[in-house]
């Protein structure tokens, strides 16, 4: 698809060059014209006709242009006219390379000189170029950067969990053999006077002061005192005792 676009842009500059470089050629002049009178071979052989360029006849109504063979041409015969022009400004644009013939039609002016054959070129502007390819660009070699004067970056340091707490030493108790042992009581003395000086009670003889610590007679038994759980049981039935009669009093 690009080849057939760079194809047409040539071929359009080409065309649009021919045409600017295009000629038009007025027939006899500039001293002269169409006429019997101008040397009408000696002008077109002093001219160099290309295709693009453009022929304008110039003349009165006594005149005209026709186009003949190079026989009629020679003969200056109009019977096999090709084609006739009278409109006294006519302008023929030479399209195509080659040889063409032409004479004035009224009687008698063909055999004095008026005529004229132009000889055509093909157009001298160089043929389109094929477009090229663009050469492709060698690959550049890429430069070495400088090396920055800044060091790496420090790796990260490991991270480091907190390692769990380590129980505190359990103090084991001291074995019984290890314990210090106890040391002895001691019993205090006994005073060596009583106080007033009065000697100490003799422990076989009671005295008033003294309760008795003889057992009791054998034969006579104490009575039962009763426990503090028998005590906590007759409290709390007789407060619910007593609830239920201030209950019943309510209700009635």
């Amino acid at each position: 698809m690009a080849v057939l676009r760079t194809f047409i842009c040539v071929a359009a500059t080409a065309v649009l060059i021919q045409l600017s470089m295009a000629a038009n050629y007025t027939v006899g002049g500039p001293n002269g014209g169409w006429d019997t009178a101008t040397d009408l071979r000696t002008w077109a052989t002093s001219q160099k006709f290309l295709v693009g360029d453009n022929l304008i006849f110039q003349y009165p109504s006594s005149h005209d242009v026709t186009e003949v063979s190079k026989p009629d041409y020679d003969s200056c015969q109009t019977s096999n006219k090709i084609k006739s022009y009278t409109d006294g400004n006519t302008v023929i644009p030479l399209s195509s390379p080659g040889k063409r013939y032409f004479i004035c039609g009224a009687p008698g002016h063909c055999t004095v000189g008026m005529k004229v054959g132009i000889d055509t070129l093909a157009s001298t502007s160089p043929a389109p170029a094929s477009p090229s390819k663009p050469p492709q660009a060698s690959p550049v070699a890429p430069t070495p950067q400088a090396s920055s004067k800044t060091p790496p970056p420090a790796s990260p340091a490991p991270e480091t969990s907190p390692s769990p707490a380590s129980p505190a030493p359990e103090t084991s108790s001291p074995s019984p053999e290890e314990s210090p042992k106890s040391a002895p009581t001691v019993s205090p003395a006994s005073p060596s006077s009583s106080p007033l000086g009065s000697p100490p009670p003799s422990p076989d003889v009671p005295t008033a002061d003294s309760p008795s610590t003889s057992p009791p007679p054998s034969g006579l038994s104490q009575p039962p005192q009763p426990s503090s759980a028998a005590k906590v049981v007759f409290k709390t039935i007789m407060a619910m005792g007593f609830s239920f009669g201030i209950m019943m009093l309510l209700a009635f």
